[in-house]
């Protein structure tokens, strides 16, 4: 009786060791993932270096002029580089992470992001998103959908974002203030259609 409890007690640290070597794991692997590579900007150009980026991190892309999302890493297109540029990118249920975000940094037609699902999107990361000047300029559409280390603070920051049209927040259980923070968005972005489901 005392050796099947000794046992049972073994087997229970050894399952929960397990549940979080194999967290630690991955989080390992997903900071992996997220590491940027300045030189591969340099070679490839910063819409090819982002869409490896963002498709390594399990997000899609779509390119200006193109009708098909691009998802598969393996798949990606070849031929002039000069021809993908990434208009759209849908970031659910990604790894992508604060560590990644230069990538974003020299993309000049990205009109829509979508985060949806991310549990890496953080306060830092709108805030980071939000100082990218190209994007400042050229996105219109952005969906926050169940990112839950969002909080007011990453909402608020969106205000710099001038150019966006479509504003999506659902599901964002760190925003506790949601009247005041959509007051204040309302008025820093007059032009924007601003929907909320919090």
């Amino acid at each position: 009786m005392l050796v099947l409890k000794t046992m049972t007690s073994f087997m229970a640290v050894q399952c929960v060791r397990s549940r979080v070597c194999h967290r630690n794991f991955w989080g390992w692997l997903n900071a992996v993932f997220n590491k940027v590579d300045y030189d591969r900007i340099k070679d490839v150009g910063p819409d090819r270096a982002a869409s490896e980026w963002l498709l390594r991190c399990g997000a899609s892309v779509r390119y200006k002029g193109f009708d098909k999302w691009q998802k598969d890493y393996n798949h990606l297109p070849t031929g002039p580089l000069e021809k993908f540029k990434i208009e759209r990118i849908d970031a659910t249920e990604s790894c992508i992470m604060f560590k990644g975000f230069d990538y974003l940094d020299y993309l000049e037609h990205v009109e829509e992001i979508k985060f949806q699902r991310c549990i890496y999107i953080q306060d830092e990361c709108l805030e980071r998103l939000c100082r990218i000047q190209n994007l400042q300029k050229s996105l219109q559409w952005l969906e926050i959908i169940s990112c839950g280390n969002v909080t007011d603070r990453g909402i608020l920051s969106l205000h710099l974002l001038k150019n966006l049209r479509y504003l999506f927040l659902s599901d964002l259980p760190g925003v506790e203030e949601k009247e005041k923070t959509l007051q204040i968005l309302i008025r820093a972005l007059p032009n924007c259609e601003i929907k909320v489901d919090l």
